[in-house]
């Protein structure tokens, strides 16, 4: 990071404490990444930026107060918005004034590992070869590989006395393969990629072998059959477990939910006040760790200079905790767990998952399967829907088989698992060992809408829930 921004964030919050503020902090960025999109063989685009920024908060009278400003390039423009904030700030004194669990004071420099820089060249290399191998599946007609990657660097400075400067490297490529014949179209999508450089997606041939296994999926989902309503045994595969784990746990798990002070926008949560509680089966364990190397949610400070750690959520079936910010933490009388983050220096930070995970059990994954008599195990991620409890959900897969007498039978498509919550949580009977994390890049939340990445993930895991079909 250049050093005039490092010393900018430095000097904005002296300036603020002399106007009299409470508290503040602020985190100067800068981020600098490159994209392509290759569609059916040819290149559509090929898109690089850089931003650069502070964004700046602070305590006033009780009550929060934000600025930010881009590109900078003098202090007067920084200390002009901060008296502005401050100014405004006034007219909103907060009655029930803020207060801020105490946090250790920490100063240090961090470097996220790059095994391999990211290339832009390469990564186009990469996908043109992946969007051949998709091309080259029978009853393609469409294939999009896009590539990416982004370059960090993140300085954090607050009045308490911490300074805390973290770089990091993104790279992600999202894959998807269409397949159409005789009216019907299948398509099967994919994200790979990581915390890190290109070893995210080059390792073991991740990105070749997920790109034949889209197309092939898509293509033999010509030939499904769309299943019937039932309730049944649904065993699910890890990338699916990622996406339910996001929905119907991590997102409820976010205190500033469970106080309701998302109602309006994204929604509450059902187990409000049900803390120590049991929610679930004793099989159920669910954490959130932002230490998990190269997930997407792996960091070791938030953007309130809190020091990570895992989080446990859930233990054998009881709810045990929530992500909590330092606010929130006052609250709740129990210590921050560094899920502060914004989308980038022009946002407030919000509480945000990480790496939301169901944690593994002691199964192995064909065991799961053997002892169920009648079933599906469905596979992959693809749309949600949630009420704004977190309690009624559904999510649908990528493709699904059917279970006979422990054997998979035959491929479904556009498959929707639909159950509740409770039920859902206190049906499970098994985990396995199989404990994957995948990359989420498009986690929305706030007003304005901040659209974050991070990591979910757990094993394959098997309970009850309704299994169907919509074309």
């Amino acid at each position: 990071m250049d050093t005039y921004l490092q010393e900018f964030a430095e000097m904005a919050v002296r300036h603020a404490l002399e106007e009299g503020v409470q508290y503040c902090d602020a985190r100067a960025e800068q981020h600098t990444g490159k994209s392509a999109r290759i569609e059916d063989g040819e290149a559509e685009y090929v898109w690089s930026g850089h931003d650069t920024g502070i964004g700046i908060r602070l305590l006033y009278g009780g009550a929060w107060g934000f600025c930010s400003i881009a590109h900078p390039e003098s202090f007067g423009q920084i200390s002009s918005q901060i008296d502005d904030t401050i100014k405004d700030t006034a007219h909103y004194q907060n009655k029930n004034s803020v207060s801020l669990a105490p946090i250790q004071q920490n100063r240090t420099k961090i470097g996220f590992p790059v095994a391999k820089k990211p290339d832009m060249q390469k990564l186009l290399e990469i996908a043109q070869d992946c969007d051949s191998i998709i091309r080259d599946k029978p009853n393609i007609t469409k294939s999009s590989v896009s590539p990416s990657y982004v370059v960090s660097s993140k300085y954090f400075v607050n009045s308490e006395g911490s300074s805390i400067l973290q770089d990091y490297t993104d790279v992600i490529l999202y894959m998807i393969a269409t397949a159409h014949e005789s009216g019907l179209t299948q398509s099967v999508d994919i994200t790979e990629g990581g915390r890190g450089g290109m070893e995210q997606i080059t390792h073991n041939n991740v990105a070749y072998k997920s790109a034949d296994e889209i197309a092939q999926k898509a293509s033999q989902l010509l030939h499904a059959r769309p299943a019937l309503e039932e309730e049944t045994t649904v065993v699910m595969n890890p990338d699916f477990v990622s996406l339910l784990a996001h929905e119907i746990l991590g997102h409820p798990s976010e205190a500033d939910r469970v106080l309701g002070k998302e109602m309006a926008w994204a929604g509450g949560a059902w187990w409000s006040g049900k803390l120590g509680q049991k929610i679930g089966s004793g099989s159920l364990n669910v954490f959130d760790d932002p230490t998990i190397p190269q997930s997407l949610g792996w960091y070791n400070f938030d953007d309130e200079g809190v020091k990570t750690e895992r989080t446990t959520l859930v233990k054998d079936g009881i709810l045990k905790g929530h992500m909590q910010s330092r606010e929130t933490a006052s609250v709740f009388n129990v210590a921050p767990t560094g899920n502060m983050r914004a989308a980038s220096y022009g946002f407030m930070p919000l509480i945000r998952m990480a790496c939301t995970c169901v944690g593994e059990g002691d199964y192995q994954v064909e065991e799961m399967i053997h002892e169920v008599k009648d079933g599906y195990l469905v596979s992959n991620m693809k749309v949600p829907s949630i009420d704004m409890q977190r309690y009624n959900w559904s999510i649908s897969c990528q493709y699904a088989q059917k279970i006979n007498n422990g054997e998979l039978d035959g491929l479904y498509r556009d498959v929707i698992v639909v159950g509740t919550a409770p039920e859902f949580f206190n049906s499970i009977d098994a985990c396995g060992k199989d404990f994957t994390v995948r990359p989420i890049t498009n986690c929305g939340k706030g007003d304005p809408m901040q659209s974050l990445v991070m990591g979910n993930g757990g094993p394959t895991i098997r309970g009850k829930a309704t299994i169907k079909s919509v074309a």
